[in-house]
């Protein structure tokens, strides 16, 4: 049996994954988490071979939760299932420990086929992240400004764009309000905007957000 962990803030998508794995019959779902606390304690007490993970998480993200896992040298392995395009985080997600990204849309049998090549010791690639790897290796990619932000400049600025006020941001990302405005003004200059609104509008211009 494949043991999976759920790490997700949404009960009803990680119930919606758990009878999808369940149903498999050769994958055993063994503990969820709605965030980084939680899933923290939750892996003291259980072992997974394959953790399932949104990238929109309470407290860290699942950038963070990657990069800790990755200095803790970890042996769990990681499908990343986050609700942001492919072009957006795929390519970071992969950066940092993910063997796999996909869209929340995907195909049921998309996410048993990921989670299966990924506890076999392979990464899963989408088509999609196929062709963004491609261009990167090609040098084709569109090479626009936000691809130059750094994780955390990326995240103030769909945060940012979702409507989120700075202390908000502060409280999600885990850091104090100075520090945001420092990230805020980071990717104004690296964007070359002027306002929380002009951020908005090249995030919906370059599918970030919805």
């Amino acid at each position: 049996m494949i043991r999976v962990m759920l790490v997700d803030d949404h009960a009803l998508i990680r119930r919606g994954l758990r009878e999808t794995l369940t149903e498999a019959g050769d994958i055993e779902v063994v503990g969820e988490a709605g965030d980084y606390a939680e899933l923290r304690s939750l892996m003291r007490e259980r072992r997974c071979d394959v953790m399932l993970l949104d990238l929109n998480l309470p407290g860290r993200s699942g950038i963070d939760v990657l990069k800790t896992l990755a200095d803790e040298d970890s042996q769990v392995r990681v499908v990343v299932l986050s609700q942001y395009p492919e072009d957006q985080y795929g390519i970071r997600a992969l950066r940092n420990g993910a063997m796999a990204y996909l869209n929340k849309s995907a195909d049921p049998a998309r996410i048993l086929e990921a989670v299966r090549t990924v506890a076999g010791g392979r990464k899963y690639l989408t088509p999609e992240i196929a062709h963004l790897l491609l261009d990167t290796v090609t040098g084709k990619g569109d090479g626009a400004p936000h691809e130059q932000l750094s994780d955390r400049e990326l995240q103030t600025l769909l945060l940012i764009a979702s409507g989120k006020r700075l202390s908000e941001i502060a409280d999600a990302l885990t850091l104090s309000p100075k520090t945001v405005s420092v990230y805020r003004s980071r990717v104004l200059e690296k964007l070359g905007v002027a306002s929380n609104a002009e951020l908005a509008s090249y995030a919906l211009r370059h599918r970030l957000i919805e």
